[in-house]
């Protein structure tokens, strides 16, 4: 199977998976799926977040999920639980659709590795 159809396969399988677990069917956008990665990475499911940490979360769900490509360090947990990254290397600079797709194979890859897809 070509690298473009497994991607989209998986990328699918993800999101209607999440989509069927978190939003009743509804489909979940990328986004959104960045979202509940940074929640499941604090580790602090139950909880409620405000605007500003919703940011921050979607940002420890991006170093994480970019860890991977050497773009960013695990570097250690501040007092309240938070993971904080370094950079490694700065991102290249990425047309939309390309940071698209860049973050979907993460993506795909982290819900591999978490044997929630496979």
């Amino acid at each position: 199977m070509a690298r473009d159809e497994e991607l989209k396969r998986n990328w699918e399988q993800v999101q209607t998976k999440l989509s069927n677990q978190f939003a009743d069917g509804e489909t979940l956008e990328l986004d959104a799926i960045i979202y509940l990665i940074g929640v499941q990475e604090l580790g602090q499911i139950h909880r409620r977040f405000k605007k500003d940490h919703k940011l921050d979360l979607m940002h420890i769900a991006i170093c994480r999920l970019l860890e991977p490509y050497g773009y960013y360090e695990f570097d250690y947990i501040d007092e309240d639980g938070w993971p904080h990254y370094k950079v490694i290397e700065q991102l290249p600079n990425l047309k939309a659709g390309e940071q698209s797709i860049m973050m979907k194979e993460a993506i795909v890859q982290y819900f591999l590795e978490k044997k929630y897809i496979g």
